[in-house]
């Protein structure tokens, strides 16, 4: 085992810390503004940026890193709302899609520009033009090996997710 070197541990300390404070501030914004969660933005951006404004639940929750289940608890508020409905796939009748409606659109729409505000007041105007390109190769190069990579855990959630 190899422990961490005192820079290290308060480098991934700070890491989640500032991953927590933003979570908080940015979740905080959404709901005061727009009565909406950062989880429940989240799937909100997602489908809006889909092919005709639907996505198939397992794609979905693989994208919001939650299970199947996880994101069925997500949704329900968002349907409950009128913002999202749920649509059998035409493509495969056993699976099922959730589809962003005009309300839902029109949601997202109003509660990005908020967001934005937020990410850029909380984390990048702290930032330079450089920093900022530096941070996002560190944050990409080790995402990379997570998720694209050889790495013995690359794809693996820990089970947090149903198989497609």
């Amino acid at each position: 085992m190899r422990w961490l070197s005192e820079d290290e541990s308060k480098t991934w300390r700070s890491f989640l810390h500032l991953n927590s404070i933003l979570g908080v501030k940015l979740d905080h914004d959404l709901v005061v503004n727009h009565g909406l969660t950062l989880a429940e933005y989240e799937v909100l951006v997602h489908l809006s940026e889909a092919e005709d404004f639907t996505m198939r639940m397992s794609s979905l929750a693989e994208l919001c890193y939650v299970s199947r289940s996880g994101l069925t608890r997500r949704l329900d508020s968002l349907i409950k709302a009128g913002m999202v409905i749920k649509r059998t796939c035409p493509a495969d009748r056993r699976g099922m899609n959730a589809v962003l409606t005009a309300k839902g659109l029109d949601k997202i729409r109003s509660a990005a520009p908020t967001h934005v505000a937020g990410v850029r007041e909380y984390f990048l105007d702290v930032l330079n033009v450089e920093e900022v390109q530096k941070l996002g190769y560190l944050i990409r190069k080790p995402l990379a090996e997570l998720v694209l990579g050889d790495h013995p855990r690359s794809g693996d959630r820990g089970g947090c997710c149903d198989a497609n």
